[in-house]
């Protein structure tokens, strides 16, 4: 039997979709790409774990923002749900979800040069250009084009 701390349980803001992920990473990456940016209205807080198990999937609608990315929402609230990169099929989750990472701390920032001047995050923690996010998933063998 798992314990408390094995995995976390969330859902979105109407209860119709729920997710519990197991074995969560307990650190959150930002993304102030445009596209997260224009998304979710600020910053893409990502939260990811070894496996996940979703209840409500007649309420999840998915949808191919990018030739390598597909993002998704509950269609009864409209709470954004995932970020997964089609590649590999690695999905992270909306860190507001789920009430347990609230006290998670930030592990990193990306695209931090399209990141909007009202959204400054403090912290002492690594920040990645675009260019430099991209260039370290090709250097772990991914292409973007």
């Amino acid at each position: 039997m798992k314990g408390a701390s094995d995995s976390i349980s969330g859902h979105c803001l109407c209860g119709s979709v729920t997710i519990v992920l197991d074995h969560p990473k307990r650190q959150v990456e930002l993304c102030h790409c445009a596209m997260c940016r224009r998304w979710g209205g600020a910053f893409y807080a990502a939260l990811s774990g070894a496996e996940f198990t979703l209840t409500g999937e007649a309420a999840i609608a998915r949808f191919r923002s990018s030739e390598w990315a597909e993002r998704a929402f509950c269609t009864v609230c409209g709470s954004n749900l995932w970020y997964r990169f089609v590649p590999t099929g690695n999905r992270s989750f909306l860190a507001g979800l789920f009430a347990d990472a609230a006290q998670f701390p930030i592990e990193r920032e990306i695209f931090i040069d399209e990141r909007a001047a009202w959204c400054t995050v403090a912290g002492d923690h690594p920040r990645l250009t675009g260019a430099e996010a991209i260039a370290e998933a090709e250097e772990a063998g991914f292409r973007f084009d």
